[in-house]
């Protein structure tokens, strides 16, 4: 591919017909923990391998993927209650990028669902269909699915993601009639699944996906060519993380932001300029203030 063997470079959207496509799109680790769970585990490592094959067997997009361009994420799920075939748990999911000619992979995304309830009856096939909500499990696997790659194409191509955001928000919508599946509503909570994608979608929050895709694309991978004029970038469009904080301060999308971006910002910039520190600094006490100690780090830093 261009410049570097990556997924879908600037969303070259290469249509093929069914049976060409040489892998899917994840590379999903999947765990299931079970220590608060009494009695026969067997079911739960049955399982876990239904999930692992629906999340990395199913195709997500119309792209085509080789294996070493698979999205690299991770699913733990601890369950916390069982009733029969019905579950309780919190879910777990982070995913990463490669950066342009480097070892290192860049978290995207790193949240706790704590709202995971579902139906679990096994060796019967996990099911899903993006019209009709069948199952809160699969609606749950395949709407994190979608915010992984949505969050990975926006890091390659300016607002990329959008079509996976959709098809997300689309899931949610789809599990509005569920009474008993929690996280899916708006009324429920401000910081829940409905809340991340519809966040995502709007304008508001367009700043945060500009700065996405500058960070990476301009800033991170940037830097195997000069990794001050990476930093310099990255600096220079923190802005953006400003104006939506002025818009929106303290939103939900922010902190999802940093959750996985607070700790590589500290090791990026401790090794900055002084000046480029004191404004970064500044900058991420401002927009993240909950984390203003851990970013004092980057000042007191040799």
């Amino acid at each position: 591919m261009i410049l570097f063997k990556m997924r879908r470079f600037f969303i070259f959207f290469l249509f093929v017909f069914s049976g060409l496509v040489s892998a899917q799109e994840l590379n999903c680790v999947v765990q299931v923990l079970t220590s608060q769970i009494q009695g026969d585990k067997r079911i739960y490592e049955t399982m876990q391998k239904a999930i692992f094959e629906f999340v990395n067997n199913t195709r997500w997009t119309r792209d085509v993927y080789k294996n070493d361009e698979r999205i690299e994420c991770s699913i733990l799920i601890n369950v916390t209650e069982r009733s029969s075939d019905d579950f309780k748990a919190t879910i777990q999911i982070q995913s990463r990028r490669p950066v342009y000619k480097a070892s290192y992979n860049s978290v995207l995304f790193n949240y706790i669902d704590q709202e995971f309830q579902f139906r679990y009856v096994e060796y019967q096939p996990l099911e899903f269909n993006e019209t009709t909500h069948i199952s809160n499990l699969t609606s749950v696997l395949a709407f994190y699915a979608n915010i992984i790659i949505g969050l990975d194409y926006d890091s390659f191509s300016l607002n990329g993601g959008t079509p996976y955001f959709q098809k997300a928000n689309a899931i949610v919508n789809n599990a509005q009639n569920d009474q008993a599946a929690k996280g899916w509503k708006s009324f429920e909570s401000q910081r829940n699944r409905y809340w991340m994608v519809n966040n995502w979608l709007d304008p508001v929050y367009a700043p945060i996906r500009e700065f996405n895709y500058k960070y990476h694309r301009l800033g991170l991978d940037a830097m195997a060519q000069s990794k001050d004029q990476g930093k310099a970038v990255i600096v220079e469009n923190m802005t953006l993380l400003q104006k939506a904080y002025q818009a929106r301060p303290a939103s939900f999308t922010l902190q999802l932001f940093f959750n996985a971006k607070g700790d590589e910002l500290v090791n990026i910039f401790s090794g900055a300029f002084p000046d480029e520190k004191t404004k970064v600094v500044n900058i991420l006490n401002q927009v993240d203030p909950a984390n203003s100690n851990k970013y004092q780090k980057i000042l007191t830093a040799n």
